[in-house]
Order: C-alpha cells, then structure tokens, then sequence
C-alpha cells in the first residue's frame, strides 16, 4: 500500500505542475488532489523536495537495469531522455526551481552507476586501480551530465538522438584505451 500511495502523490505533484510552478505548489495542494491527509504524505516524505527526490530515484532506475553495459549504455542513455521528454513539466519545473539541485544530483548519480559498470565491465582481465575506474567514470559522468543539463536549459528542443550519437561516436573504444594509460599503476 506504500508504494500506491507514494506512486499517487508523484502523479498528483506531476499533474499539478502542468499548470504551476513549483513554487507555487503546497504539501497541500498535492494531499487535496490525492484526497488523502496531510499526515500521510508526512509520514512517507519530509516535504516535497523529498517526494521529488524518491520520483527521480524510483522512476528513473529501472530505465537502466539491463543497460549499464558496453554495447547497451546508449540505450539506458536513450530511455533518460525519453523519461525526460515524457515528464518535460515536471523536468522542467524542477530544474528552473530551489530543487535544480536534486534533478542535477540524481543525473551524476544515474550517470556515475551507470559509467562506473561499463569502465568495470572493459577493465575485465586488466590491472587497473580502482582510484583510475572511478576516475574514468567521473570524467565522462560530467561530460554526459553537463551534456544533459545543457539539453534541458535550451527547453529539451533538439534532438537527443543526435546528442547520443556524437557521445557514443566521441567515446568509442576510449573507456579501453583510458584503462590501457592506467593499466599497472598504483
């Protein structure tokens, strides 16, 4: 019953953003269209840039599981963008608002995991400190994050098939070859 009642008040603060800002949004205002009490969205959120947060986490991982390898990174990239275009409100809104740093923070996280399974994945049979996987996978995180962010400062317009292509044509066998440069030193 948690997670129907957590699922509900995400599509209430969704459905109420396609017509405010977030500003203007209360605890309130998303208890009255879910027709439950003000205790219960206390009881599972702290307020709603906690209920924003659980929304980023709970819907976005799944796009990932089963795409965090080498040949399928493009496609878990590719499902991101189209939960973005899918919640282009709530992105939006979210961005322009005090809660920016949520969406940001849970972009390199999703990011990180997602990088850091591919450098691991293509550092198979190598010896490779950890200190320079993490550090490979930072350095991209940021490359794709900074990417993403910038794609939805210009209003999520243009076209994210074209974003991946040059990011996947850019890194083509450069996890490898970076791994390679690290390869033996501690």
């Amino acid at each position: 019953m948690s997670q129907i009642t957590k699922k509900a008040m995400a599509s209430s603060l969704k459905k109420l953003l396609e017509t405010k800002t977030l500003s203007k949004i209360t605890v309130g205002d998303i208890t009255d269209d879910c027709e439950i009490n003000r205790h219960t969205f206390y009881y599972h959120f702290q307020d709603i840039y906690d209920l924003i947060d659980w929304i980023y986490k709970n819907e976005t991982e799944k796009f990932l599981k089963g795409n965090d390898t080498y040949e399928t990174w493009q496609q878990g990239v590719r499902a991101l963008f189209e939960y973005a275009l899918a919640n282009k409100s709530f992105i939006l809104n979210t961005y322009h608002s005090i809660s920016k740093e949520y969406l940001i923070e849970h972009l390199y996280q999703v990011t990180y995991n997602l990088l850091i399974n591919v450098v691991e994945e293509q550092a198979k049979g190598m010896h490779v400190d950890e200190k320079y996987k993490k550090f490979i996978a930072d350095f991209y995180k940021y490359a794709f994050v900074g990417m993403a962010i910038d794609w939805i400062d210009q209003g999520m317009n243009h076209d994210y098939e074209s974003l991946i292509f040059n990011l996947s044509t850019l890194i083509e066998g450069d996890f490898h070859k970076a791994l390679l440069r690290f390869e033996g030193k501690y």
